[in-house]
């Protein structure tokens, strides 16, 4: 008899310990939502906003520091949603095996910037300029279709917007040579270099303005989608009505207000149809 009560109060620890340590089974209404940086930030006003309690929302956020890690924790169902980042970066880690993880819906641009401290126009760049890129593929090929945008090169038909490299440009009429950084050190490397492309987390940390500060940079279009910034969770749980609930509330007035101002408008806010953009 003692056994068999051992037992059954080793089967009853276990669905405990299994429920408290997955998201997935939180109470209904209560989302964690795992972020890093100046998204952390914002997810944590909202959290707290009355726009959420309207909803009947009881927001976690939980700050992860890496792109792959807070990926890889959406897809072991230790975060129910992830936000922080692009589309083009989501498909990258699909694509190399990471997980099965799909958009839920788009949430602004932060324009990437091509920026120099040796000319003011991008049509007045040299030849010969050596120009810095970032060192991880979804930035690189970002970085190099901003400046095919830019009309400074071109690059093959068949571009991939996830892994692209400079060894996909084709015609290089000012001769650019390329050369890859640590995107997090784009501001002090700018004097040491002809053009450097910088996203505008760390543009705004450098104490850079992209829409101020930059000679050209990333507008919303169909030609930059991938460079828009989306909610991410599981693909099982994409049409999850309280995950849902989260792109409303990221597009209400209170948030908007919030993010025009705390960012100078460098988060442009896009609200597309996830549909579309993601097949």
């Amino acid at each position: 008899m003692k056994k068999l009560i051992g037992l059954v109060l080793l089967s009853v620890s276990l669905v405990v310990f299994a429920a408290c340590g997955s998201s997935e089974a939180a109470e209904k209404g209560k989302i964690v939502v795992g972020s890093q940086g100046s998204d952390a930030d914002v997810w944590k006003f909202i959290a707290k906003s009355d726009a959420a309690k309207e909803a009947g929302l009881t927001i976690e956020v939980q700050e992860i520091d890496g792109g792959p890690q807070l990926n890889n924790a959406t897809s072991e169902g230790e975060v129910d949603v992830n936000a922080f980042q692009s589309l083009g970066y989501l498909k990258s880690y699909n694509n190399d095996g990471g997980g099965e993880l799909a958009p839920i819906g788009t949430t602004y641009m932060e324009p990437l910037g091509v920026y120099s401290s040796k000319v003011d126009k991008i049509e007045d760049v040299k030849e010969n300029s050596v120009v810095a890129l970032a060192d991880n593929p979804a930035n690189t090929a970002r970085g190099l279709k901003l400046l095919e945008a830019a009309g400074l090169i071109k690059l093959k038909d068949d571009f991939d917007s996830g892994t692209g490299t400079p060894s996909d440009v084709v015609e290089n009429p000012k001769n650019l040579e390329f050369t890859l950084i640590d995107d997090t050190t784009g501001p002090r490397v700018l004097p040491d270099v002809d053009l450097v492309l910088i996203s505008n987390t760390v543009a705004l940390e450098g104490g850079l303005n992209v829409l101020k500060d930059a000679i050209y940079y990333e507008k919303v279009n169909e030609d930059t989608e991938d460079s828009i910034n989306v909610l991410a969770t599981k693909k099982s749980r994409a049409d999850d009505a309280e995950l849902l609930k989260l792109v409303d509330l990221y597009h209400s007035k209170e948030v908007q207000d919030y993010v025009e101002k705390t960012f100078e408008g460098t988060k442009v806010e896009v609200k597309q149809d996830i549909a579309s953009i993601f097949k």
